[in-house]
C-alpha cells in the first residue's frame, strides 16, 4: 500500500516536471535561446530529464508487486 502511494506521488511529480519543462521551452526566452543555441535551455532539459526519471520510477513502483 505504501509503495503504491509513493509511486503515484512520483508519477504526478514527473508529469508536472515534464509540463513545466515544456512551458519553459515554449516561453519567449526559451525560444530565443533555442534560436541561437539550437537546443532547449539547460533548465528545460533538467526538467525533462527529472520528469522522465520520476515518472519512470513512479510507473515502475506501481507495476512492481
Amino acid at each position: 500500500m505504501n509503495n503504491k502511494i509513493i509511486g503515484i506521488v512520483l508519477l504526478v511529480i514527473g508529469v508536472a516536471l515534464l509540463v513545466w519543462g515544456y512551458n519553459i521551452s515554449e516561453s519567449v526566452s526559451g525560444q530565443i535561446s533555442e534560436t541561437f543555441t539550437g537546443s532547449p535551455g539547460d533548465k528545460a532539459m533538467f526538467m525533462y530529464i527529472g520528469g522522465a526519471i520520476c515518472a519512470a520510477v513512479g510507473i515502475f513502483s506501481l507495476i512492481k508487486k
